[in-house]
């Protein structure tokens, strides 16, 4: 025994010498010289080979084996399904019935390797054919953890909280590996707490992949301030716990949080990563951030990672610097399908489709092919432009590529043709789509709304709470309300205001109550959307504020267009767009001399109205 456990050692180190010089030819010739019918030098051949990613060597001696008559183990089978992948997905099927038919099947180490490859291809029901045909006593730790984490990777979050439960149940105590896969599967913050209190009463507090894996979970549910408190009481922080903490800041949009927590970083002397910078990028709220961080990763060396210049790109485009992000993007090499869609978006966001659509056509030269992103961007600048032609083009390229079955892509689809003014289509392409979710239907209700097909869009509203599967959203409600108020159906557009609240629960915002406003003001029922601004629920927001003065301008209201002027003038004292349109209204009928002490108030508080001009004069 001893002996074969020092040829097996040798025999492995051999290997893996051989195969770190990358010569193949030499691994024959060592082979050659060793006992061909020892197992434990076979198995430290294969073990060494799969070791170092020469995964068809592997499988070539283990073919071998089976030819010469070496009979396999434990450790053959396991070695080997370890590099068993879709590319050999049959070897993999070939070595399962090879291992029942040879009583492996009773062995831990080949059942939890079964299980690892089954997973890796996406075989959910391979994989728990294998965990049921197992008996009783041969499960360990690892073969939960594989069943779980397999479960997780495939979005079967509830099943693997389920296992967690089995082998509790089975008297097994979860590992550091367990808690980190089975938060992951936690979808409320509820079930998420109870596992990590059950982590901290089990000795895993200090563990910092434990604690890490909390902080994601407690922040993917939207649990800020949970996370927050275990990244206070984690006593050793590693790169991956501030990137953790960082990254949660930036998806609750407190990007100062995230600024903050960076600076915290460096003071505690951990080095960042082009994650850190990432993050950090998504959630600036400041040019300033944008420029250090891109200072900081050109002295780091980062910016050859292409996920920090890409972020650098969408960074500089949000802010407004749409010639700083085409330089990095320019300097990007070799570029991935993110770089070319994110300084296509930074084009879109900016207002410069033409340079948007050269990018495309720049994108199509090159060996990548876009996706469904690239062309609902695309579709965008169409509508922005109005291109019905080149609009057309994109649909046809979609259905070329066999894409019309992506929602996303039928939903803009929709938009752009109504902006083109092609409402027909629109209507076609959303009867077509064999599948519609809720911005399907917002989409066919705002196009209705740009045409002023008032009542269309109400009917559609109507369909859209028939429909199995589907519920308006707060943004159904701005659509269809602005559908009422352009083409004044005050009775459709109050009563859908009314089951906004009482039927669906949403507490309307400031665009809710902007068209509420604006749909009464221009039916002239100036009282009821006095009421409604002056109600507890309802802040002075300069947007309702303005929609309520245009109307009172428009049916010269006086008392409630003084009362409102004085509202705007508390925030907007120097827009002299307030005092012109109260100074209108009087004037409109016929107080000329309180439109004349307007104007004089106007001159008197030093606010200048800007003169128009003609482009043909200057």
């Amino acid at each position: 025994m001893r002996l074969r456990t020092q040829m097996f050692i040798r025999g492995r180190r051999w290997c893996q010498r051989v195969l770190s010089l990358g010569t193949s030819v030499m691994l024959g010739e060592v082979f050659d010289r060793m006992p061909r019918s020892d197992v434990a030098i076979w198995n430290a051949i294969v073990t060494g080979c799969s070791e170092n990613g020469h995964a068809e060597i592997a499988v070539s001696l283990f073919s071998e084996m089976h030819r010469v008559g070496v009979r396999h183990d434990n450790y053959t089978f396991a070695s080997v399904l370890s590099v068993c992948s879709l590319e050999a997905l049959d070897l993999g099927r070939q070595v399962h019935s090879l291992v029942i038919k040879t009583g492996y099947l009773v062995r831990t180490s080949v059942v939890n390797a079964l299980l690892t490859m089954y997973f890796n291809c996406g075989l959910v029901a391979d994989a728990y054919e294998v965990f049921e045909e197992v008996e009783d006593g041969v499960y360990d730790q690892i073969t939960f953890n594989v069943m779980i984490d397999g479960l997780v990777s495939v979005g079967r979050d509830e099943e693997a909280l389920g296992m967690f439960r089995e082998m509790q149940k089975a008297c097994l105590r979860p590992t550091e590996l367990t808690f980190v896969s089975v938060m992951s599967s936690c979808s409320s913050s509820r079930v998420g707490h109870q596992v990590h209190a059950q982590a901290i009463k089990m000795g895993f507090e200090a563990c910092t992949c434990v604690s890490n894996a909390a902080i994601t979970m407690y922040s993917s549910c939207r649990d800020l301030h949970a996370a927050h408190m275990v990244f206070e009481r984690l006593k050793e922080r590693d790169l991956v716990s501030w990137n953790t903490m960082i990254s949660s800041y930036a998806q609750g949009d407190l990007g100062r949080s995230a600024t903050l927590a960076y600076l915290q970083m460096q003071r505690a002397g951990i080095e960042p990563d082009e994650f850190t910078f990432g993050s950090l990028l998504a959630s600036s709220e400041f040019l300033e951030v944008v420029e250090m961080i891109h200072a900081l990763a050109s002295k780091n060396g980062l910016m050859m990672q292409v996920q920090v210049s890409n972020a650098l790109v969408s960074g500089y485009s949000k802010h407004g610097k749409i010639n700083q992000a085409y330089q990095i993007f320019h300097d990007i090499n070799p570029r991935n399908l993110i770089s070319w869609n994110t300084i296509i978006a930074g084009f879109l966001f900016n207002g410069c489709p033409i340079q948007g659509f050269k990018q495309f056509s720049q994108l199509l030269k090159t060996k990548l092919s876009p996706d469904v992103y690239t062309l609902s961007l695309i579709l965008s600048l169409c509508a922005s432009t109005s291109s019905l032609e080149h609009g057309r083009q994109v649909h046809g390229y979609i259905l070329i590529l066999g894409l019309f079955s992506e929602i996303s892509l039928g939903n803009a689809l929709v938009t752009m043709y109504a902006k083109c003014g092609a409402l027909d289509w629109s209507l076609g392409v959303f009867n077509a789509m064999g599948e519609k979710d809720t911005v399907s239907w917002n989409s066919l209700i705002s196009a209705y709304a740009q045409h002023g097909q008032g009542k269309d869009a109400v009917n559609c509203f109507e369909a859209m709470q028939d429909s199995s599967g589907v519920k308006p959203d707060q943004a159904t409600f701005t659509a269809v309300l602005s559908a009422c108020s352009h083409a004044g159906l005050v009775d459709d557009g109050t009563r859908i205001f009314n089951s906004m609240v009482k039927n669906y629960g949403f507490i309307p915002g400031v665009d809710h109550f902007s068209c509420i406003v604006d749909l009464l003001g221009r039916g002239g029922y100036l009282d009821e959307a006095e009421r409604i601004i002056n109600s507890k629920h309802v802040e002075a927001h300069s947007n309702i504020l303005w929609t309520l003065f245009s109307a009172c301008a428009a049916h010269g209201n006086i008392r409630l267009g003084r009362m409102v002027a004085g509202f705007l003038l508390e925030t907007e004292c120097n827009n002299p767009s307030v005092y012109v349109l109260l100074s209108n209204i009087y004037a409109a009928v016929g107080q000329w001399e309180e439109s004349a002490n307007v104007r004089e108030l106007m001159k008197k508080n030093g606010v200048m109205k800007q003169p128009g001009y003609s482009w043909i004069g200057s």
